[in-house]
C-alpha cells in the first residue's frame, strides 16, 4: 500500500517534512511506501518551483481540489488556514497531520477536535519535540521513578529574532491569523514536552496566572509605506499549580537576545532533577542517587530511541531528524489504521491551557483551565 501524501505549505516546515519523507525509505525499512503526491499553495510559479525542489509530482492552489486524490494530508499552513482543511479531510476520511498550535482559537480547536473524534481517519498533531531521542529517553525515566516525587517544572523556550524593531512583519504578528504571538508560537511546545514527559505524574495544571507583553505595537511591511500593528504577545509568562501540588514556571519570548532556538525543560524531583535544552539535543544533564551534581549523558547509544536507524554511538542528530521520527510514527499510525499520539486532543488540552493563559493575562486573575 503506497499512501499518497498532499502538503498544504512549501515553506519552512513544508521543506522540513518533505526532506522527512524523502529519508523514511532509506533509514527507516519498515516504513510506509509513499508518495509525495501533491503540492498546495497560493503562488503558483513559487509553487511549481518548490514542487520540483522538494520532489512532488503536482500542484494544486484549491486544497479542496485535492482531498479525493490523497490519502493523507499534512496541513503546514499559517494558523487560521489550519481548521477548514483539516476537518474537511477528516471528514472525507483522509488522515491529517496539522502543524502546531491546532487553532487560532479554543474554540476553533474544538471544532477539530470533534471532527477528529468523529472521522475513521488519524489525526496528529505535529509536536515534533516529542521525537528527540533525549526527551524520549528522559520520560522513560520519570516513568521509571528515577526522579522520585516531582517538585518543580520549568520549561521555557527562548528566540531573539524580533529584537531589532525594524524587523519586518509577518502573519504571525496578526492576531486574526495567528492566535497568538510567543504562546502559541513557541509556549505551544513547552505546554506539550511538559504534558508528555510528566503524563500522569503530576496532573492537569488546576490553576494558572499568566501575563502576555508586546514590547513594539507596530512594524515595518516591505514595499508599502505604513507600518502594521503587532496584534500579538512578544514574549508570555505563566505560574502554574499542577493537581499533584507540583508548581510550574513556563516561559516564551521572541526578544530573548543571544537566544536562537533555546527550548528547554528542568525537572526536579526528590530523588534527582534533569535538564534538557534544544540547543544540545542530544544531551541530557541528569542527577539521581548519589551524585554530586548533574551528569551530562550523551543519548546516541544504538539502544537510545530511534539511534539505531542512524550512525554509530556519539555521532550526533540534529533538528531535522525529530521530523523524520514523528513522520515515521504518524505514517506507520495512518498504514495500520491505529491510534497516533500526539493526536488533536492533546493539541486541544494544550489549546485549553493557552487560552486560560489569554484569560488570566486580560482579566488580572489566576484562572482555572
Amino acid at each position: 500500500m503506497t499512501l499518497d501524501v498532499g502538503v498544504l505549505g512549501y515553506r519552512f516546515m513544508g521543506r522540513a517534512h518533505a526532506n522527512a519523507l524523502s529519508r523514511l525509505e532509506m533509514f527507516f525499512p519498515d516504513a510506509p511506501d509513499t508518495n509525495r503526491s501533491v503540492l498546495i499553495g497560493r503562488d503558483e510559479s513559487a509553487l511549481e518551483a518548490a514542487a520540483d525542489r522538494l520532489g512532488f509530482d503536482s500542484t494544486a492552489t484549491d486544497w479542496e481540489d485535492t482531498l479525493n486524490k490523497i490519502d493523507v494530508l499534512y496541513n503546514l499552513g499559517p494558523n487560521h488556514v489550519h481548521v477548514e482543511p483539516s476537518i474537511a479531510a477528516l471528514e472525507a476520511g483522509v488522515s491529517v497531520l496539522c502543524e502546531k498550535p491546532l487553532a487560532p482559537t479554543f474554540s476553533d480547536a474544538t471544532r477539530m477536535a470533534a471532527a477528529a473524534r468523529e472521522s475513521p481517519a488519524t489525526a496528529g498533531i505535529a509536536f515534533n519535540y516529542r521525537f528527540v531521542p533525549a526527551i524520549q529517553y528522559a520520560r522513560n525515566l520519570i516513568a521509571d521513578g528515577a526522579l522520585g516525587t516531582i517538585h518543580h517544572v520549568r520549561a521555557r523556550y527562548l528566540q531573539d529574532w524580533l529584537v531589532d524593531p525594524e524587523a519586518p512583519w509577518s502573519w504571525r504578528l496578526d492576531k486574526s491569523l495567528a492566535g497568538s504571538g510567543a504562546l502559541g508560537d513557541l509556549g505551544a511546545h513547552s505546554i506539550d514536552l511538559v504534558r508528555f514527559l510528566l503524563g500522569d505524574q503530576v496532573g492537569p495544571i488546576e490553576r494558572l496566572s499568566g501575563q502576555l507583553t508586546t514590547f513594539v505595537d507596530e512594524r515595518p511591511v516591505p514595499d508599502e509605506d505604513e507600518p502594521r500593528p503587532v496584534t500579538v504577545d512578544d514574549a508570555y509568562s505563566a505560574q502554574v499549580a499542577f493537581a499533584s501540588g507540583a508548581t510550574g514556571l513556563f516561559e516564551a519570548s521572541r526578544f530573548a537576545n543571544g537566544h536562537d532556538n533555546d527550548n528547554t525543560v528542568v525537572i526536579n524531583g526528590s530523588d534527582g532533577s534533569l535538564r534538557f535544552s534544544l540547543e544540545r539535543l542530544n544531551e541530557l544533564e541528569l542527577l539521581t542517587g548519589e551524585d554530586r551534581g548533574y551528569q551530562t549523558v550523551l543519548v546516541t547509544d544504538s539502544d537510545d530511541p530511534y539511534v539505531e536507524h542512524w550512525w554509530p554511538p556519539g555521532h550526533v542528530l540534529g533538528w531535522e531528524h525529530t521530523f523524520v521520527h514523528e513522520n515515521y510514527e504518524f505514517l506507520s499510525a495512518v498504514r495500520d489504521d491505529e491510534t497516533f499520539t500526539p493526536d488533536f486532543q492533546d493539541g486541544l488540552a494544550v489549546q485549553r491551557i493557552m487560552d486560560a493563559i489569554q484569560r488570566s493575562d486580560r482579566d488580572g486573575t489566576w484562572i482555572e483551565p
